[in-house]
């Protein structure tokens, strides 16, 4: 699963585009794009793409299970990033959508998130209205989407623990860590895997239990040969999880 190629741009369906400027406040000290700054723009994207099709009324609340990042050639600051956006896979309450990132220089991102609609007063899964299932089925490969787990290895005892503090700022309107906070704590850890910066690579990111602001979060961290495995664990259960690898 965890090399499972992505949906190549389609030349027919419903495509959302947009752009914006790169922030400094997005980028690491080599003017890189961040892998949170990567995930902050697909959820600007996401609110964006609503918007542009007036779904967002209907859908306001979506939590993403998954994030699949492949920078094929980190964007770098100061560039304007063009976004291309569709969907890859549709069921009635849930979809992956697929996101292509570039900049006029070369910056390159390819990104897939699986995306739950929940109804925002029960916080329960909803169905996505019928206008916006047939918007979106125009590029999807399937409409029978099912979630499955692509990162299977589980914690051990030879693996670094570290506390993962968390701050008031982390939190977002659904009163759980942001999507974006996790990967933050998967750049600290690429820090010492320099040889990561340099080739195209994968990032898998799953999201299992919500964090909420009162947990204690312990990252339990991996580095294999050629990758690098974080668990985010609360009370020794694992509530999300991240593999960086790189692309063959």
């Amino acid at each position: 699963m965890l090399d499972t190629p992505l949906m190549p741009l389609p030349h027919d369906g419903h495509v959302f585009t947009t752009n914006w400027p790169m922030r400094a406040g997005d980028v690491d000290k080599n003017w890189r794009l961040r892998l949170d700054g990567i995930a902050r723009y697909l959820q600007d994207a996401g609110f964006d793409h609503l918007d542009a099709v007036d779904a967002r009324a209907e859908h306001p609340a979506w939590v993403v299970r998954r994030s699949v990042i492949d920078v094929i050639q980190p964007p770098e600051f100061p560039s304007l990033v063009h976004i291309n956006r569709w969907c890859s896979g549709l069921s009635s309450r849930w979809c992956s959508m697929r996101v292509r990132m570039t900049t006029d220089d070369g910056g390159l991102v390819e990104t897939e998130g699986f995306w739950i609609n929940f109804n925002a007063e029960t916080l329960r899964p909803a169905r996505i209205t019928d206008r916006f299932e047939k918007l979106l089925s125009g590029t999807a490969l399937t409409s029978r989407l099912r979630w499955q787990q692509w990162i299977s290895d589980s914690p051990g005892p030879d693996d670094a623990v570290t506390p993962f503090p968390l701050r008031s700022t982390d939190i977002d309107v659904m009163a759980h860590v942001n999507n974006a906070m996790y990967l933050q704590a998967v750049d600290a850890a690429l820090r010492t895997r320099p040889e990561l910066h340099e080739v195209p690579t994968r990032t898998v990111i799953e999201y299992l239990v919500p964090i909420a602001p009162d947990d204690d979060v312990l990252l339990r961290t991996r580095h294999g040969e050629k990758d690098l495995t974080i668990w985010f664990t609360v009370g020794g259960k694992v509530h999300a999880q991240a593999m960086v690898l790189p692309l063959h």
